[in-house]
């Protein structure tokens, strides 16, 4: 069965995103030639047309914010305004912090269940259990309501209480309890220990990624020993992407020099070119990086420089191929504007828009059949999705008619992801790949899982 989480206090997704964020409105660059007022002057007598004469009354403040939205989209599928809401909910997904309960949440039989509650969270400290179901928020019951609206019911200012009605199983009466809400981290960064080796999670790149993965990092190396410790996994699998700055730090993370990555807007003088400071934050060891359709935008950039850099090995598929940066421009009380304004090259100079990361070492990850039955697909039908798919996408400079993405399926259980159980092998030395550890001298022609299989050591 496909579960759709919710964290509840992540707030909207950015989606496939590498954002800057500008303090202030820019400015308009041209002036408008004499035709394009004459056009802006239709648009004012169709707009007064309508809401002087359409069947039902218009809300006028949705007429515009859809005509904005239509001018926006019709650059390409990344570009967007949003209203005030929507411009504080991306604050808070950037930020990576706001007052909430610090629970996990999905929908069960029209209420809320617990997936988990994060330590140290109010709703830790409360007694809230994996597996409650949440009946009622204040008061309110859940019955009718969405899991977003839920969400938005459980969050709210620091310091202020909400009372959760909750349905346990064992328990002969609902439980009652008041939550007093505090600040909360999102947490992008996930990590454990398999064995001797150090698996780190990105799950997104807001303003707690580089810190998380820090503390991450400190936590494997006591845990295993510096000395036995014989490399890291760094996951980026289903990985959206988000905030440039954080894609660049990351990066930094594991290198010791060289450039990370170059954004280029429509001008040569708005090139930027960002590069790795002195510190390997792992000391050298070896480094296996995991991608597939799902790994976007952000994402793109870490592995991109990792591998240009021959840093890192990059295992599993075809990443989703979002090469463009969204400059998020304030717009005071009216909102922020999503705008492209530059595209993003990996350190060899290559564009990843429309093509995506192609792994060193491909490594397929099947659907199950039970998962393939339910979406009624049969044995040729293949699932992939990426920026290439997209309509109306900035066509990438390197883009072919092969296009980029793959199937971005993670299986909920370790023991059943092949990719991730390739790359803890390739660091234990149960297999071996011509492409592992990268070599630094010259680009290699990729390998593929049938070749890794044939120079396997069991």
């Amino acid at each position: 069965m496909i579960r759709k989480l919710s964290i509840l206090f992540a707030g909207a997704l950015m989606g496939a995103t590498a954002m800057t964020v500008v303090s202030q409105s820019q400015g308009v660059a041209n002036a408008a030639g004499s035709d394009t007022y004459r056009q802006l002057a239709i648009f004012g007598d169709v707009f007064e047309r309508v809401r002087a004469q359409y069947v039902d009354k218009p809300d006028d403040q949705k007429l515009i914010e859809t005509a904005i939205n239509g001018m926006l989209t019709s650059l390409d599928p990344h570009s967007s305004y949003m209203n005030a809401k929507e411009a504080a909910e991306m604050r808070t997904e950037t930020r990576g912090q706001f007052g909430g309960l610090g629970i996990e949440v999905t929908m069960q039989d029209e209420l809320v269940k617990v997936v988990s509650p994060f330590d140290g969270t109010p709703a830790d400290k409360a007694g809230v259990l994996a597996g409650d179901l949440i009946a009622e928020i204040n008061g309110e019951q859940v019955r009718g309501l969405t899991l977003g609206e839920a969400v938005d019911k459980m969050k709210g200012d620091i310091g202020t209480n909400v009372t959760l009605t909750i349905i346990r199983e064992g328990a002969k009466k609902p439980v009652r309890l008041t939550l007093t809400r505090a600040e909360i981290k999102v947490p992008s960064v996930r990590h454990s220990v398999e064995g001797d080796v150090g698996y780190i999670k990105l799950l997104k790149f807001n303003e707690q990624t580089t810190v998380g993965l820090e503390d991450a990092i400190a936590d494997i190396k006591e845990k295993v020993g510096d000395d036995k410790l014989k490399g890291y996994v760094l996951d980026l699998r289903r990985n959206p992407g988000g905030l440039l700055d954080e894609a660049v730090s990351v990066s930094d993370a594991f290198l010791n020099s060289g450039e990370i990555v170059s954004t280029r807007g429509r001008n040569a003088d708005e090139t930027r070119r960002y590069n790795a400071r002195s510190g390997d934050d792992i000391d050298g060891k070896p480094l296996v990086v995991l991608v597939n359709g799902g790994s976007a935008s952000a994402s793109e950039i870490v592995a991109g420089a990792l591998q240009d850099q021959r840093r890192a090995t990059i295992v599993g598929t075809r990443s989703f191929g979002k090469g463009s940066v969204q400059t998020i421009i304030p717009l005071g009380q009216n909102g922020a504007l999503r705008l492209t304004t530059a595209l993003y090259y990996t350190p060899s100079g290559s564009s990843i828009q429309g093509r995506g990361i192609n792994p060193d070492i491909t490594v397929e990850q099947p659907l199950p059949k039970e998962i393939r039955d339910q979406m009624g697909l049969d044995g040729e039908d293949e699932l992939v999705r990426g920026e290439s798919s997209l309509r109306g996408h900035i066509t990438g400079k390197e883009e072919t008619d092969e296009g980029s993405g793959s199937l971005d399926y993670v299986p909920p259980e370790k023991k059943d992801d092949l990719q991730l159980q390739y790359a803890i092998d390739l660091l234990d030395g149960k297999k071996t790949n011509a492409m592992f550890p990268p070599k630094r001298e010259a680009n290699a022609k990729p390998a593929t899982d049938a070749d890794a299989s044939n120079s396997a050591k069991n």
